[in-house]
C-alpha cells in the first residue's frame, strides 16, 4: 500500500502550526520526501510520488524514469524524468529534468504510485535521444522483459513522425529483437546489420548428430554455419576457458566457422569486424 503523503499546506490547513510540523520532523514522525512534501515513513520508495505531489496534474514519468519503471531501462543517474505538455508551467525541483512534449502521452499507466508513460513511449523517445549503439540494446531488452510487444512500438514510432531524431528511431525499431541476451550482443549485431551484413540470428542452438540442442551461439547465419560471438571479461575465468576450447574444438569438428570479437573491436575498429566476415558470408 502506497504510503501517504502530505503537502506542508495540507498540514497547517489540517490545524498543525509550522513547530509542530518542525518537532515532528525532529522526532522522525515525519519525513520530509521532497520540498514541502511529509510522509510518516523515509521509505525511499516514497521519494517518487513526493515529488509527482509538486508536478502538474498532466506530469507523467517517461524516458530513463518511465523505462526503469517499466523494468528495461536505467540511465544511472538519480534525476527523475517527467513529460509535460508544450507550454506546461512547471516548478524548477533539483533532480527533475522536464521534457516538453507536443505529442501527447496516451494512455498512461500507473507504476510505484506515480503516473507513467507506456511502455513503447518510453521505448521510442530513448530511442529517438540516445546514441545509436545504445538505443537499440534498450529496445531488444524492452521486448525481451515483455514491457511491450513489437507491433506496439511499430505503432508508437509512427506517431512520431517529423520529431527529432525520428528517422534513427524508425530505423532501429525494426531491428529489436528479445532474443538478444545482453548490451554488447545487441551491438555487435548492429555493427554486422549496419557494416551491409545480412541481419544474424540471435542465440542460435546448434545440435547434435541425434537432433539435441548441445551449444547456443551469441548470434549467427545458420545456412552458412558461421558464428560470431562477443568475449567478455567472464571468458577469462579458468574453468570457463576450458569448456570454451572444448566448445570451439566441437563447433570446428562440425564445420562451424566460427569468429570471436572483442570490446576493442566492437568499440574501436568496428570495420575489422565487417572485413573479417565478409569472405564467409560472400555467395
Amino acid at each position: 500500500m502506497a504510503k501517504p503523503l502530505y503537502q506542508y499546506s495540507e498540514l497547517i490547513a489540517a490545524g498543525l502550526s509550522r513547530e509542530q510540523v518542525r518537532r515532528l520532523a525532529e522526532q522522525s514522525r515525519l519525513h520530509r520526501m521532497s520540498r514541502s512534501v511529509y510522509a510518516p515513513s523515509a521509505d525511499q520508495a516514497g521519494r517518487l510520488p513526493a515529488i509527482f505531489r509538486r508536478l502538474p496534474a498532466t506530469a507523467v514519468a517517461g524516458f530513463y524514469t518511465g523505462a526503469h519503471l517499466h523494468g528495461f531501462g536505467d540511465s544511472g543517474s538519480p534525476d527523475v524524468h517527467v513529460i509535460v505538455p508544450a507550454g506546461e508551467r512547471v516548478p524548477h525541483i533539483r533532480g527533475v529534468i522536464t521534457h516538453e512534449a507536443v505529442l501527447p502521452v496516451r494512455d498512461p499507466v500507473l507504476l510505484a504510485g506515480v503516473p507513467c508513460a507506456p511502455a513503447a513511449r518510453c521505448a521510442v523517445d530513448l530511442a529517438r535521444a540516445m546514441p545509436r549503439m545504445e538505443a537499440l540494446p534498450l529496445l531488444d531488452l524492452c521486448l525481451r522483459v515483455g514491457a511491450c510487444e513489437p507491433e506496439e512500438l511499430r505503432v508508437e514510432v509512427a506517431r512520431h513522425d517529423s520529431l527529432r531524431g525520428v528517422c534513427q528511431a524508425r530505423d532501429l525499431v525494426p531491428r529489436a529483437d528479445p532474443r538478444a541476451e545482453c548490451r554488447q550482443e545487441s551491438q555487435l549485431r548492429l555493427v554486422l546489420m549496419d557494416g551491409g551484413l545480412p541481419p544474424p540470428e540471435p542465440q542460435i542452438w546448434v545440435l547434435d548428430s541425434s537432433g539435441t540442442p548441445l551449444y547456443r551461439l551469441d548470434l549467427g547465419y545458420r545456412q552458412r554455419r558461421v558464428g560470431v560471438e562477443y568475449d567478455g571479461s567472464s571468458h577469462l575465468d579458468r574453468a570457463r576457458l576450458r569448456r570454451d576450447r572444448s566448445r570451439m574444438n566441437w563447433l570446428a569438428a562440425n564445420g562451424w566457422q566460427m569468429r570471436y570479437f572483442t570490446d576493442l573491436d566492437l568499440y574501436r575498429r568496428p570495420a575489422h569486424i565487417i572485413k573479417t566476415l565478409i569472405p564467409l558470408l560472400r555467395p
